[in-house]
């Protein structure tokens, strides 16, 4: 046979002989054991759960209209208060879980320590996987462990309740603080931008003349106005050379040109009827004619002669006149009735009407710049102090702006939450078991038994252990290492036997009474039979 299964044969016989003593171990062990699963107090549990959803339809429309608040950070912090502080003894007292503990506030303390550690306030997904409960709404689950099961569902509606209505309340509030908040600075800065525009009007009107313009400031209108005087002197002096040229077209060549016979041309209005380039071809035909008749010293040819070189003396006195602008002259010459000499003419007035132009509007800019010049300690300086008190306009300006606009992104928000842009729907309504869900006692129960059991084997080894004995031929070879020769037997086996059997009958017969009273505890369990601490007590006191 194996070693070890004869040494561990040998290890349960020597125990065995504690048997009765491991019996009574075990029976008082479950006792004792079961009696104390009986008098605990039973535990229900109740729970239930709400769907919180901020993505409502109102909200995608009020995206960037209202002023965004953390819904998730105010369910947490609802959360958080209701276990433990003032909201938590609100329930408590609503709920009925204080009743006697109001004289005693180390008592009160203690239970309300005691069931802030038995409420579970709990967060998850809505669509059970894990990612941002912001993106797909969340359900909270409340669960409440109390002896009492109607006050177990008291405090659970209680937990909803308040849950629900102080988030939404605590949204409002923190808009309607928000809101203070914001019309106090707004009127602060209402008087700021008054008092910034009321300096700003007087400081204009002490200064009249010195603001800046559409142009810029001083050194930006001294620039322009330089830049101004440089191009008006560039366009007189082209005006200037333009109407040298044109005076001297118009009494050189062209008047020349212009004064000269066209064939055709009417002399009407020239005294006696003909002009003097007409007398002269006239007088030229006049000698020719003569010519024909008479010799050079007849009388006639003679004064024909003399007639012809007064009128051209006469020409060239006109176009002396011409060429020195002499209006008679070019009257007289016919070269006023010239169309080149007109436009001529025409280009020259309107050249003195640009330089005319030009010098007036030259005076008025140098004017200008003389005037800016003389302004050159005071302008700068006023231009500085100008620029502040519009800096400080603009800033309370901007301030009062945008705190207004935030004003109404926080009345449209609570109006929006009015609205609904969060909804709260109940997915469980409070509900209790009818069966308490501590303490398991059928399972207490069970490793209890199994306990008391190993108390017992655990009694008898280690008795054994203490006070060994042999009982195999065996085992005795092994321990004094000499053979043994054999092994004497009782000497009335019979009786021997008889009493083994006898023993091991009052022994099942125990073990059965541990086995039987482990049923009817499972039995008293389920029928709901209980046992008070007090008649605990008083059972071990007796």
């Amino acid at each position: 046979m194996n070693p070890l299964l004869n040494q561990f044969l040998d290890e349960v016989h020597g125990a065995w002989r504690f048997r009765w003593l491991a019996v009574a171990t075990a029976m008082a062990v479950a006792v004792i054991g079961w009696l104390i699963i009986f008098s605990l107090p039973d535990r229900y549990e109740a729970e239930a759960s709400v769907f919180v959803d901020t993505r409502t339809p109102l909200k995608p429309a009020l995206q960037g209209l209202t002023v965004e608040q953390d819904v998730d950070s105010q369910l947490n912090f609802v959360r958080q208060s209701l276990l433990a502080g003032p909201q938590l003894q609100r329930v408590a007292d609503k709920a009925g879980v204080l009743g006697y503990s109001r004289g005693d506030p180390r008592l009160q303390e203690q239970l309300l320590t005691d069931m802030s550690r038995r409420i579970d306030i709990s967060a998850h997904s809505a669509n059970g996987r894990d990612e941002d409960l912001r993106t797909a709404g969340s359900i909270y689950r409340i669960v409440y462990q109390d002896r009492n099961r109607a006050r177990a569902l008291r405090v659970v509606t209680i937990l909803l309740d308040t849950f629900v209505t102080e988030t939404l309340g605590g949204k409002r509030e923190g808009s309607e603080n928000a809101q203070q908040f914001l019309e106090t600075q707004i009127q602060d800065y209402e008087r700021r931008l008054r008092t910034a525009e009321d300096r700003l009007a007087q400081f204009k009107a002490r200064h009249l003349g010195l603001m800046p313009t559409e142009q810029g400031g001083y050194f930006a209108q001294l620039q322009h106005e330089q830049t101004e005087v440089t191009e008006l002197r560039t366009k007189l002096a082209q005006a200037q050379t333009r109407r040298a040229t044109l005076m001297r077209q118009l009494h050189g060549d062209v008047a020349v040109a212009a004064a000269a016979p066209v064939s055709g041309g009417s002399s009407v209005g020239m005294p006696g009827g003909l002009d003097t380039l007409s007398r002269i071809d006239q007088a030229q035909a006049r000698l020719d004619e003569l010519l024909l008749r008479f010799t050079d010293r007849h009388p006639d040819v003679i004064a024909a002669r003399q007639t012809l070189e007064d009128l051209k003396r006469r020409r060239a006195s006109e176009l002396q006149g011409l060429r020195q602008g002499d209006a008679t002259a070019a009257a007289t010459s016919r070269a006023s009735s010239n169309p080149v000499y007109q436009s001529v003419q025409l280009a020259l007035n309107q050249s003195d009407v640009d330089i005319a132009d030009l010098n007036t509007e030259l005076a008025e800019h140098e004017a200008k710049v003389t005037e800016l010049r003389r302004l050159v300690d005071t302008a700068p300086q006023v231009e500085a102090e100008l620029a502040q008190l519009n800096r400080d306009y603009d800033v309370n300006k901007a301030q009062y702006t945008a705190m207004l606009a935030n004003l109404q992104k926080a009345r449209l928000g609570e109006r929006a939450d009015i609205a609904g842009s969060i909804r709260f729907e109940v997915v469980q309504p409070p509900i209790a078991g009818l069966r308490p869900v501590w303490p398991l006692r059928i399972k207490l129960l069970a490793e209890i038994l199994f306990a008391a059991i190993a108390a017992g084997a655990g009694l008898a080894y280690g008795l054994h252990y203490l006070r060994p004995v042999v009982t195999s031929g065996s085992t005795l070879k092994q321990i004094i290492g000499v053979p043994m020769l054999g092994v004497v037997s009782v000497a009335f086996p019979q009786r021997a036997h008889r009493a083994r059997r006898r023993d091991t009958l009052w022994f099942s017969v125990a073990a059965s009474c541990l086995v039987i009273a482990f049923v009817a505890e499972i039995i008293a369990s389920q029928r709901g039979y209980r046992l008070s601490l007090t008649a605990l007590k008083q059972l071990v006191s007796s």
